[in-house]
């Protein structure tokens, strides 16, 4: 049976006000999954995707919680009535045996859109298998929401693809809630100091309440001196180190990504290799580095796409985190929004306005 569904519809035309369809869902194919929706998160990225041409109307999201309602005959390891998390990263794409499909949505007025993974600004939605992740009875259904993006974004690149060790420094640029959540896992694994970085004061004291240890302004002192400044010390052979073992860019601008590399630490030849700049923002822009400083000090420039994660077996670990007062999304969701405020949700991310993330709830 087809799955009545309200859909959030980003039109062909830039600029144009996103609408809220109602539309019917198909019937699952045989590796697909029909969710009823109870929340999801807006991510900034999709502002990218709001703002670059297109061809065709375009449905977003893709971070959510939800209650499965129908599956295909081959969907082995979720069932009906069973609660479940949506992310765009494949859960076991280690051990998949086939590439996940798309989905092909039918919208009023005869036009189609077919989103790249799953999309989640919907009451309901539909996924192939490999997106939809089964979640432990007894979950908050609304703030776990932002498990399948924000959290595994942000929380994977400083635990997977930096690897950060108890001791290490941090350094996060933009504490939104990709940052906020690298701040986090620097705080689980014991990173010291962890520094976050950003434009607005009221952002770095809240950034405290996730693991931050110091904050730096952007827009008042120059981060990457300051943070020179902070790490400064003189090792046993008397060389002069400045600079964090791991720099984070959660925003992706190209200021930023500039940054990240002179803020990591400098190496000593023949002695200790440098720092490692982790670029985990949605870039929009080239950037120009300074290739003497990659050099010279034996710096690395890494990128972390969804925090390396494997959702099969890190959603566990977040929902774990959570459970024992280490990842406070209670605290992280900051704003809530219905579907039909999805345009002022647009407006208060691109503007600033959310200090951690914001989330539609269904």
């Amino acid at each position: 049976m087809r799955t009545p569904a309200r859909v959030v519809v980003v039109p062909r035309e830039l600029g144009a006000p996103l609408t809220v369809e109602s539309l019917q869902l198909p019937d699952p194919g045989p590796y697909e999954v029909v969710v009823k929706q109870f929340a999801s998160g807006v991510c900034h990225s999709q502002l990218h995707q709001i703002h670059r041409p297109r061809t065709a109307p375009a449905i977003l999201g893709h971070e959510s919680t939800g209650v499965v309602l129908a599956k295909g005959r081959e969907v082995r390891h979720v069932k009906e009535g069973d609660e479940v998390l949506v992310t765009w990263v494949a859960r076991d794409g280690e051990h998949a045996t086939r590439r996940p499909g798309q989905v092909a949505i039918a919208l009023p007025g005869g036009e189609q859109s077919q989103p790249a993974s799953v999309f989640t600004w919907a009451d309901a939605t539909i996924a192939d298998e490999q997106y939809v992740v089964k979640m432990p009875p007894g979950q908050k259904k609304d703030v776990t929401s932002i498990i399948g993006c924000a959290v595994m974004t942000g929380a994977g690149a400083v635990y997977h693809t930096a690897g950060v060790k108890k001791g290490q420094s941090v350094a996060v640029f933009g504490v939104g809630g990709v940052g906020l959540s690298a701040i986090a896992a620097a705080k689980v694994v014991e990173a010291d100091p962890i520094i976050a970085v950003d434009l607005d004061d009221a952002k770095l004291d809240f950034a405290k309440r996730f693991g931050a240890t110091h904050g730096i302004n952007a827009s008042t002192a120059d981060p990457v001196q300051a943070i020179r400044d902070m790490t400064t010390r003189v090792d046993a052979s008397g060389a002069t180190i400045m600079g964090v073992d791991f720099a984070f860019d959660c925003i992706g601008v190209r200021k930023t990504m500039e940054q990240i590399l002179p803020a990591a630490r400098s190496g000593i030849l023949g002695r200790a290799t440098g720092g490692t700049a982790v670029l985990v923002g949605v870039p929009t822009t080239s950037v120009e580095l300074d290739a003497r400083d990659l050099l010279i000090n034996e710096k690395k420039y890494i990128g972390s796409i969804g925090g390396s994660c494997r959702p099969d077996r890190d959603f566990a670990m977040f929902l774990r985190w959570y459970a024992e007062g280490d990842l406070d999304l209670d605290a992280l969701v900051t704003t809530r929004y219905h579907i039909d405020q999805i345009n002022e949700a647009c407006e208060a991310l691109e503007k600033g306005r959310i200090a951690g993330r914001a989330i539609l709830e269904f």
